[in-house]
């Protein structure tokens, strides 16, 4: 039995060209459960982070929308609300999967926090975009208000963009831990968790986002977890993304990943922090770490599909060879 972290994309629930409905979220939910389902019933003990990333731009906008009628709601709360939300849809849908293969796992949500650094350096470098976009009036109007920076996008407008500090610190780590021991399917850090800081001896929350991977990685090595998943879009890490000479890579040492990084293979944007979060777990003391799509979790475990990582090159070689040595089927 492994104990694994899944770090569930923003793109399991809201899916390209959908408008992010409850019902599209929910169906989307219902198709990475029976993913999950389907581990658990291979006996192995399953952690769930998520991203939150559309669904707190909502929250910001219904909240700004609805300003007139009743109070605001700050960056960090609005984090809070869209885990319960999340994390509801997803109870929701992995109870059922559960029910459906027979297998009676609890599920709980943990709210969870994420300690950050008050003097971290992205603190006064604010980069990440939250919210709508604006007018230039309006942008400028509301800088001037709440102190906001504001950051231009040529073909959309205005938009404001906040810190996106490290996570030094799970809030709630020892309560996950002692829920996985007791074999509950825990939802936890969503969105990379409620950014909060100490200060004067007591919890305060910021006004800024957390990378969901960077959260998880960090999670996933204080847990010790057997095996760290990273969902995304891609059912591989590739080379030469989208070029005429891509190529995937299905099986690779932290050291070679590095160099592929420096090479500049991983975009910021795009595939950089999963691979940057994959190489701390690592550095952490992480076994295996893997990366592929939400539809292929399960044949990745199984080591059939997906990108995998491994600390070292010995490791890499024993896993490969320990596979070559299932029976037909993985198990």
């Amino acid at each position: 039995m492994k104990t694994i972290l899944i770090a569930v994309g923003g793109n399991s629930l809201i899916r390209a060209g959908e408008k992010g409905t409850i019902p599209e979220q929910l169906a989307n939910a219902r198709r990475t459960a029976a993913e999950i389902a389907s581990l658990c019933a291979a006996g192995h003990r399953i952690v769930l982070t998520h991203g939150n990333g559309p669904q707190v731009g909502a929250a910001l906008l219904r909240s700004e929308r609805g300003a007139s009628e009743v109070p605001g709601q700050p960056l960090d709360v609005c984090g809070a609300c869209t885990q319960g939300e999340i994390g509801y849809l997803l109870e929701q849908s992995l109870e059922a999967a559960l029910r459906l293969a027979g297998l009676h796992v609890p599920v709980a949500t943990v709210l969870t926090q994420s300690v950050v650094s008050g003097s971290d350096p992205a603190m006064e470098h604010p980069e990440k975009p939250v919210g709508p976009f604006y007018s230039q009036a309006e942008a400028e109007r509301r800088q001037r208000q709440f102190g906001w920076k504001i950051v231009e996008d040529a073909s959309r407008g205005y938009r404001r963009v906040v810190p996106s500090p490290e996570p030094i610190e799970i809030v709630e780590l020892e309560v996950i831990r002692d829920l996985v021991e007791r074999n509950v399917l825990v939802i936890a850090c969503g969105g990379g968790g409620i950014p909060v800081i100490w200060k004067n001896g007591a919890l305060e929350g910021v006004e800024a986002v957390i990378d969901k991977d960077r959260a998880s990685a960090l999670l996933a090595a204080q847990l010790g977890v057997d095996l760290f998943v990273i969902s995304t879009d891609a059912e591989f890490v590739y080379l030469h993304y989208k070029r005429p000479d891509q190529h995937p890579l299905r099986n690779v040492c932290a050291d070679e990943l590095r160099e592929y990084q420096q090479e500049g293979h991983f975009p910021p944007g795009n595939m950089g922090p999963k691979i940057e979060s994959v190489l701390r777990f690592m550095h952490d003391g992480g076994k295996e770490a893997i990366i592929t799509t939400c539809d292929h979790l399960s044949d990745a475990v199984l080591g059939s599909a997906g990108t995998h990582i491994f600390p070292d090159r010995e490791s890499m070689n024993l896993a490969m060879d320990l596979r070559l040595e299932l029976p037909i089927g993985g198990r």
